[in-house]
């Protein structure tokens, strides 16, 4: 317990002679200097608060507004018309004894700062605006009509210069609410192919009938909700479909990503780990600072950065009627899991942050420990695999005081989850393809109590230097995470680096702390309920169905010089491939982001068309040449049309989810909507291309590539579910 003796800055002892203080000196200088940092990063967070709260202005503005209204004072002109004379007849009566002059120049000062402040809102609601327009999107690429190129050229005007990750929050639109009968339109468009003409009519009848009477009314309290709220969808989309799910999340929500496919930078497991959680931490310092670039479409147009808010210092909570999801700040640790242990390992030491090499010492000292896990303790994580209303009973029964709280806090509060595994992985061994399935299945729920499902997100690394990571889906979507993994794998490989014989470079300050070991007090009816759901998870574990396909024949490149959206082109394939294994088409569903407007997350795209169903029973039917290259186009068009509407808020399924949620609010029925919301979907499908194309030499180093990542099914059906990357 030697480190549990260095993390007390003081003891006294009482004697006779009275009593005897002693104070560790180290103990004090760690408070003082964690404190500084603290102190530090508030100050950054302060200053950003600023900056983004005055964008797409700059505070220096501020003071070229006073200086241009007390020059044009001094010409003797008003450019108030008036005003700064009412300001100073108002002034509080603590300035009546200024003389007149200095009281002229405090009503200027005022003056300039209202005027700066309504210059402000006025930009701001004109970048509103400009960013309402989207027609651009549906221009053919390559031909910018004239007044899409105003429009960029005044969303250049008002965007400011060199913003932050947050700062065009305040200036995105509000996702818009469809009208119900171009919804109630689109969705009897996507049913046509998969139903026969009398199932058709039924619907079209309840569609007919839900428009014309309850459909109006659900909306008008859509939007009124509209109106208050940053977005009608994504508070309720979180809850109902995320946090309110009583079924596990490992498999049916949680998703994972993968390491490279081809290379592995080091085969020592710590000396990875070293390097990986370096690389988390260097990007947690550039989100702290806000120094991650917006993500922007055509170079201008901006999306949503709310969801990289709650990345780290953040877990999944489960309740028994719903989860919820809380974030902490500042969590100089993270969590360790190894041979059925827990661990508590700090990250910083006097202030800064550890080195690649100091990390792979402590974690090299984790994996060296012999000691046993404690009763109950190894299997733990089993309790976040299982169904979430036993975890949330067992969690408020058994670890709501004492040990078991303190050392679940640690858990829960940490930066993130890591997770150091025995096995070895990735593509290796005689069966390449067999083995790389083992690989994404262990990302997806390892041993089933390996990994601390509930946390923001877990690091995996295997013995043999592998790495991965699984994600909690609640808080964010996978373009997010996907953001940050391929920081974390460039960074690794193109910066940080290794020496020469596979450890990290750098040297190890040998004063540092071991990592505290986590104590757990188990009791026999904890463990028989952790047996229970391990038993849950397992047999969902093993009813999964796992192939990880590789394909490197072409890429989006040819697909383009075909004239093809890459992505339309994946979605046809897919179709193609169900259609020919079962003999006919299913509904669809495919992951567009709404990340155009504040708040927003995602919308279904279905893929199934009447344009794509033509060209697959075609193609299926022996066609060729013009007419089949004819209908692929067509099909092609249709599936961008449909993403674009699906991007731009005129999707079909968010907007009868919420529509729904209103009538189960008011306690009204309605067939169509039930029947709408209870159609399986039988193909789930997502592609999340690279988005930081720079940080990766694909020319001199095309083996850095990944297989991306991947989710479990979303029925109990045959799914094809995964993650496609080009």
């Amino acid at each position: 317990m030697a480190e549990a003796h260095q993390a007390v800055a003081f003891q006294f002892t009482v004697t006779p002679e009275g009593i005897d203080l002693q104070l560790s000196h180290q103990a004090l200088t760690e408070i003082y200097l964690s404190g500084l940092r603290s102190w530090k990063k508030k100050l950054i967070r302060l200053k950003n608060g600023v900056i983004t709260g005055v964008y797409p202005a700059s505070p220096s503005s501020w003071l070229f507004v006073v200086i241009a209204i007390l020059a044009t004072m001094y010409m003797r002109s008003d450019p108030s018309m008036g005003l700064i004379a009412k300001i100073q007849e108002h002034l509080p009566v603590r300035y009546q004894s200024l003389s007149a002059q200095c009281q002229t120049v405090v009503s200027a000062v005022l003056f300039s700062t209202l005027l700066w402040f309504s210059l402000i809102f006025t930009m701001r609601m004109c970048l509103k605006q400009l960013l309402s327009y989207h027609r651009w999107m549906f221009e053919q690429r390559g031909k910018m009509s004239n007044t899409t190129k105003v429009w960029v050229a005044l969303v250049r005007i008002f965007s400011g210069r060199q913003p932050l990750l947050y700062s065009y929050q305040g200036s995105l639109p509000n996702q818009p609410v469809p009208a119900v009968k171009d919804t109630v339109k689109r969705y009897l468009e996507s049913v046509r192919p998969l139903t026969t003409p009398d199932e058709f009519e039924r619907m079209a009848s309840l569609a007919t009938q839900f428009e014309s009477s309850l459909g109006n009314r659900l909306q008008w309290y859509l939007k009124l909700k509209a109106l208050w709220a940053s977005n009608y969808v994504s508070d309720w989309w979180e809850e109902y479909i995320y946090l309110r799910g009583r079924s596990p999340i490992m498999v049916n929500s949680n998703y994972y990503g993968m390491d490279f496919l081809y290379v592995t930078p080091t085969p020592i497991q710590a000396a990875r780990a070293g390097n990986t959680l370096h690389a988390f931490l260097m990007y947690r310092r550039k989100l702290n600072r806000e120094e991650l670039k917006p993500w922007l479409l055509m170079s201008s147009v901006p999306c949503c950065s709310y969801q990289f808010e709650r990345m780290f210092d953040s877990c999944r909570i489960p309740g028994t009627i719903t989860d919820t999801v809380q974030h902490w700040q500042d969590s100089d640790y993270v969590a360790v899991y190894h041979r059925g242990r827990y661990f508590r390992l700090r990250m910083y030491s006097s202030s800064r942050p550890l080195s690649p090499r100091e990390i792979e010492s402590q974690l090299q000292r984790i994996l060296d420990d012999p000691s046993p896990p404690s009763p109950g303790e190894e299997k733990l994580g089993a309790l976040t695999a299982g169904d979430r209303i036993p975890w949330a009973k067992a969690r408020k029964e058994y670890f709501s005081l004492g040990v078991n709280k303190r050392s679940l806090d640690c858990i829960e509060k940490a930066a993130f989850f890591v997770t150091l595994d025995d096995d070895k992985q990735g593509m290796m061994g005689e069966d390449p393809a067999a083995s790389l399935d083992r690989y994404a299945k262990s990302l997806l729920h390892g041993k089933c109590y390996d990994r601390w499902f509930d946390k923001s997100f877990s690091v995996v690394i295997y013995k043999n230097g592998k790495i991965g990571l699984n994600a909690e889906h609640s808080w964010a979507d996978a373009p997010v995470v996907a953001h940050l993994w391929e920081y974390v794998l460039a960074t690794d490989s193109f910066q940080l680096g290794y020496n020469e014989e596979g450890h990290c470079k750098g040297e190890v300050d040998a004063s540092l702390p071991r990592p505290q070991r986590l104590s757990w007090d188990i009791t026999p009816e904890c463990q028989e309920q952790i047996s229970q759901s391990l038993a849950v998870a397992q047999a969902l574990a093993d009813d999964v169905d796992f192939h990880v396909f590789s394909f490197r024949d072409f890429g989006k490149g040819m697909i383009k010089k075909c004239r093809i959206s890459p992505d339309a082109y994946i979605q046809l394939a897919l179709q193609l491939a169900y259609y020919r294994d079962r003999g006919m088409f299913c509904l669809t569903y495919e992951a567009s982001m709404t990340r155009l407007f504040r708040e927003g997350r995602t919308e279904t795209v279905r893929s199934c068309s009447n344009e794509s169903c033509a060209f697959i029973k075609a193609l299926e039917g022996g066609e060729v040449g013009k007419v089949c290259r004819r209908l692929l186009r067509q099909a092609s068009e249709k599936h961008q049309n449909l993403y674009k509407h699906a991007m731009t808020g005129a999707g079909i399924d968010r907007h009868l989810f919420c529509l729904y949620v209103v009538s189960k609010y008011l306690g009204v029925d309605s067939p169509f909507l039930k029947e709408v919301l209870s159609e399986p979907w039988h193909l789930s499908t997502s592609q999340t291309p690279v988005q930081q194309v720079e940080l990766f030499d694909m020319v001199n180093h095309p083996e850095y590539v990944s297989c991306g990542g991947g989710f479990g099914p979303v029925s109990t059906s045959r799914v094809i579910g995964g993650d496609c990357r080009f």
